[in-house]
């Protein structure tokens, strides 16, 4: 956050190569695809040849040396990768080739009592084992899919070209337990024209998501039927009130505040945007031309508005060129630090990667270029919730248009 006020909870880093998944998460889809071969699971592969093998090798090994006991092994590899009804038929399986080995030649040295009971045993806890992963993995699928439903409850997927704006988002999760955090964004037509809100709540946990969730659903509903300063006094009144609910609830995070930037694309003035910043950094023009902040004053963020005895901070109007892309980011991008803990410059580079290729300030190609450049800059690590937002008008000669997500 910008203007002193800083996220209660601290900094919480993590791998962020691929924010959006943990890495946990990750490891197991990626196991359960490796072994699967045109549709069909080959995961009883492994574990089969590995009994095979040692079943060969102990026939074909003279004396003392016998291998066959080895096969408690084939279970503990079976609750790896299989399920538990197929780690259950390798541990028996390998039980009776244990014994039929194991007495198909008398003349042989046979293995004593204790080895066989140790394949049983072995077969066993191979057994426990994989009923706990797979519980564990099913729970953390489950969650996978709770966390989806928010995050697309919350950051709604948005229609390309939604209110005659060509826009593109990503969103990356600091948290590598988390899917979504406490930035926020979205795109709303209505009666004044389309407006576009971006936030960032300041904390971490359900409690920010529970905020950017109540601020987005007034946003929704005042940015269709109001003006753009009555959205920006709904939107202050709304955090208001999360407050007082979460009060009542004994919750200690009633005190929670958002920086935001409220955009208004207004259909009668197609050179001009109007601009509410709550305490979050200006937006960015980028264009053929380069790279400049928007002139705009910044007030205090949503939920701190009781501060000021002005109100919520002024509309202000501000001309952009039809080939000027607005681009909003959160913490995650302004505060991303490299190895000498030097901040990520989001101008600097944004303007020479325009001024090498135009066509960069093409929404979705800008977000793709902001989003890769931050986890270069940070090393994979970020410090907070990332949010890049590039928005402009559609126009004919504006290129692709639609909407990429991480």
């Amino acid at each position: 956050m910008k203007h002193g006020l800083r996220p209660m909870g601290g900094r919480r880093r993590g791998p962020v190569a691929r924010l959006s998944r943990p890495a946990r998460e990750y490891d197991v889809l990626r196991r359960h695809q490796l072994l699967r071969v045109r549709g069909r699971s080959v995961a009883w592969v492994p574990p089969l040849v590995v009994l095979v093998a040692i079943t060969v090798v102990d026939f074909n090994t003279a004396g003392e040396f016998r291998m066959i006991s080895w096969v408690v092994l084939v279970p503990g590899i079976a609750a790896a990768i299989c399920g538990v009804w197929g780690t259950a038929v390798f541990a028996v399986l390998a039980l009776v080739t244990y014994f039929v080995a194991d007495t198909s030649y008398p003349s042989r040295y046979e293995s004593s009592l204790p080895d066989f009971i140790l394949v049983a045993l072995g077969g066993i806890l191979a057994v426990l084992a994989c009923a706990v992963r797979v519980r564990g993995e099913r729970h953390m699928l489950h969650m996978r899919d709770v966390a989806e439903t928010t995050r697309r409850t919350v950051l709604r997927p948005l229609p390309a070209d939604w209110g005659g704006l060509d826009h593109a988002a990503v969103y990356l999760s600091s948290d590598v337990e988390a899917r979504v955090g406490g930035d926020f964004y979205d795109v709303q037509q209505g009666l004044h024209g389309t407006r576009v809100l971006v936030g960032d709540v300041q904390g971490k946990g359900l409690g920010a998501v529970e905020a950017a969730a109540a601020l987005l659903g007034t946003f929704r509903e005042a940015a269709y039927h109001e003006a753009i300063g009555t959205v920006a006094e709904r939107l202050e009144l709304r955090i208001h009130r999360h407050g007082l609910h979460l009060t009542a609830l004994g919750r200690d995070d009633s005190d929670r505040f958002a920086t935001a930037v409220l955009i208004g694309f207004p259909e009668d003035a197609p050179g001009v945007v109007d601009v509410v910043v709550f305490g979050h950094e200006p937006p960015l023009a980028v264009g053929p031309d380069g790279v400049r902040q928007l002139p705009v004053d910044t007030g205090l963020p949503l939920g701190l508005g009781e501060l000021s005895d002005d109100g919520p901070p002024p509309v202000q109007r501000v001309p952009l060129a039809p080939t000027e892309t607005l681009l909003i980011t959160t913490d995650g991008v302004t505060e991303a630090r490299d190895a000498e803990d030097r901040f990520y410059p989001l101008a600097a580079e944004v303007a020479a990667a325009v001024a090498a290729d135009p066509l960069a300030a093409e929404p979705r190609r800008l977000v793709a270029y902001v989003r890769d450049g931050t986890l270069r800059h940070s090393g994979g690590h970020l410090a907070d919730d990332t949010t890049v937002f590039a928005v402009r008008r559609s126009t004919p000669g504006n290129g692709r248009k639609g909407r990429l997500q991480s």
